[in-house]
């Protein structure tokens, strides 16, 4: 239990439902449509189109989305990958002969075909109970009545307001700024489309006139996307891939997400005796940014379009963690990991839904960089993501850039099963670190006891670009430390990620939700 005489949040428990969000108006919204007969999928549909108006910067319509749920009164669990695809013209080779060496995270070349809408439609027609109208009806009124920006949602914008290029600043700056805590946000263009998508459905998104102000605008720009890649886009059902630790079985979301580097993470420390550290000393974070460096130089040579994933089984496999794990020395820090394992290898949201009958839903919604391209379409405002810039133009690579193919993706839904029944839904947000995340926060309750909310609330590391990212709550002594065995810690400009969860105590009868305190939002209950 938590002292209430320093600062932070108590966990949340209810027992007929709960939804966590990064922001009260969509948690809210997803309680309303629970209590008006909606089931889980209804209110985590409504939660995340909300949440693309109330954090604008994060995630939105023109974005892409995973999910996974268990239907009410089962433990199966099912994904859905609704991630675009790249236009059908996109071609590495000509990129490269214009000199470039990566798709650039602000060219229109990086801009897929945006993925979620089709997902929202099909979840909603296959498996919600209250219709897409119930669902998209608060996202229609706030956007046209307008939010109150939130302090989080303020700072992030204000940090990513320049990257903002036409019609976007247009539709996302007001008087020209940044909005600041308590502005109002309107976006009645986007209200127009999502009035259309619940009486029409997909086609109202993908085909017609909301699609030709998409496609016109990436075209004037120099895009290469077509009607028919817009029309010819569809989600894929599939099956979670998985791992053990500690009592808890790990659900990700397959590829072209990167929950493998997730699992291979939690193989690596699997290793280690991480109960007996300090859950917030040097030696726990030096280990775990050893077994993440190492994950994330396999996710990068592996991990692509489904289509195109070869080596996932290799990746997974229990050998594979443990010849990796043998690469790290505890007073050491590995300065290559790609160098080290060739002998071995040859801006977002997060939301989740439980409700009164146990269907869980755990999804995650993303422009990939905040307000994505930067470029907006110039009718209706839909700014569009950038998942493009996940693509490698190496020649040959699984994931090269390539006409029809969804590139490697940051963003990945979690959910925990214990002895064999689903136990909690949750996820980490924050573009690479969320393999990282999701580690952290599933050793803090297997290790070190933690409930959903401590564990989210504990101070973050990541190991990114030859740096050891460590939040302020990190002492001196942990920092000094680290740089002595090798690491270069330094203090991230914004906090690592996010995250929800809500953890199913099936013999108490209740729901247990925690809500990340970096974020603006809450878990509600009732």
């Amino acid at each position: 239990m938590r002292d209430f005489q320093l600062p932070g949040r108590s966990a949340v428990y209810s027992s007929n439902g709960m939804c966590a969000t990064s922001h009260p108006l969509a948690a809210a919204a997803a309680i309303d449509i629970l209590k008006d007969g909606g089931n889980a999928v209804d209110a985590a549909i409504g939660a995340a189109v909300l949440l693309g108006i109330c954090e604008p910067q994060s995630t939105g319509i023109g974005g892409d989305c995973f999910v996974l749920f268990c239907p009410p009164g089962e433990d199966r669990v099912i994904a859905l990958n609704g991630s675009g695809r790249a236009p059908k013209a996109l071609c590495s080779a000509s990129l490269r002969q214009k000199g470039l060496e990566a798709v650039s995270d602000d060219s229109v070349a990086s801009v897929t075909v945006p993925g979620a809408v089709d997902a929202f439609c099909r979840l909603s027609a296959d498996w919600g109970r209250n219709g897409l109208e119930s669902s998209l009806e608060p996202s229609i009124r706030y956007a046209e009545d307008g939010v109150p920006v939130a302090p989080r949602v303020s700072f992030d914008w204000s940090r990513a307001a320049d990257s903002l290029k036409g019609a976007a600043r247009r539709y996302y700056l007001l008087d020209g700024k940044s909005p600041a805590p308590g502005a109002i946000f309107r976006a009645p263009g986007q209200a127009e489309v999502l009035r259309r998508i619940s009486r029409d459905g997909r086609s109202a998104f993908y085909e017609g006139e909301v699609a030709e102000d998409m496609v016109d605008s990436l075209r004037a720009v120099g895009g290469v996307h077509s009607l028919e890649d817009f029309a010819a886009t569809r989600c894929d059902y599939g099956t979670p891939i998985s791992g053990h630790y500690r009592g808890f079985e790990i659900l990700e979301h397959p590829p072209n997400g990167q929950g493998a580097a997730a699992l291979l993470a939690a193989n690596i420390v699997a290793q280690f005796d991480l109960a007996a550290m300090d859950p917030f000393g040097a030696e726990r974070v030096h280990l775990e940014a050893e077994a993440v460096k190492l994950a994330m130089d396999a996710r990068d040579r592996f991990v692509a379009d489904p289509d195109y994933v070869e080596r996932l089984d290799h990746m997974l496999s229990l050998d594979t963690a443990r010849q990796l794990a043998g690469l790290i020395r505890p007073g050491e820090a590995i300065p290559d990991p790609a160098a080290a394992a060739n002998a071995v290898h040859k801006d977002t949201v997060y939301l989740c839904v439980v409700d009164k009958d146990l269907m869980a839903v755990s999804m995650i919604y993303s422009v990939f960089h905040s307000f994505g391209s930067g470029i907006a379409s110039e009718k209706f405002g839909i700014n569009f993501q950038n998942r493009g810039a996940g693509f490698t133009l190496r020649e040959g690579h699984p994931n090269e850039a390539g006409g029809g193919k969804r590139p490697l993706h940051t963003i990945i839904p979690a959910m925990l099963r214990v002895d064999g029944e689903v136990a909690m839904p949750f996820g980490v947000m924050g573009g690479q670190y969320q393999p990282a995340g999701h580690l952290r926060v599933m050793v803090n309750m297997a290790d070190f006891g933690m409930n959903p909310q401590e564990a989210i609330d504990g101070p973050r590391s990541f190991p990114e670009t030859g740096r050891l990212q460590l939040e302020r709550g990190y002492g001196d002594k942990v920092r000094a430390r680290l740089a002595e065995i090798g690491h270069v810690p330094s203090v991230p400009e914004s906090p690592l990620g996010g995250g929800q969860a809500i953890r199913i105590d099936r013999k108490a009868g209740v729901l247990l939700g925690a809500s990340d305190p970096r974020k603006d939002g809450c878990a509600i209950g009732y």
